[in-house]
């Protein structure tokens, strides 16, 4: 798994390549947003465009994404979810949790809309 960032405005976009897995290198996702939280960011955007698979190791890691950054008075929103992994959100009804976008365009309005 490979990570990027970029800072747009006051949104960071992480983007995610590979498989987030266990044993597939998934570690430093979580990491990555504990550093980005504690540089006092607090709107992220998740690009997962590039996310091939996620197991369910991959989700924890993604709910504990999550739920770091609402623990911080943050927001975490997807984009690029593929059908895979939309269709992984919505049978484990992760989908109800997870805010997420078809463009990177609409994700960054729906945080300038949120203030």
């Amino acid at each position: 798994m490979q990570i990027e960032e970029r800072v747009v405005g006051d949104v960071v976009i992480v983007t995610v390549t590979g498989d987030i897995a266990q044993g597939r290198g998934n570690v430093g996702l979580g990491d990555k947003v504990r550093s980005l939280i504690q540089q006092g960011y607090k709107k992220l955007l998740l690009d997962l465009g590039g996310v091939s698979y996620v197991d369910s190791s991959g989700l924890g890691e993604l709910v504990y994404v999550y739920a770091s950054v609402k623990n911080k008075g943050g927001a975490l929103k997807l984009v690029g979810v593929t059908k895979r992994i939309n269709d992984l959100f919505t049978l484990t009804k992760l989908l109800t949790v997870f805010e997420t976008y078809d463009t990177e365009a609409s994700a960054l309005a729906a945080f300038s809309a949120a203030v």
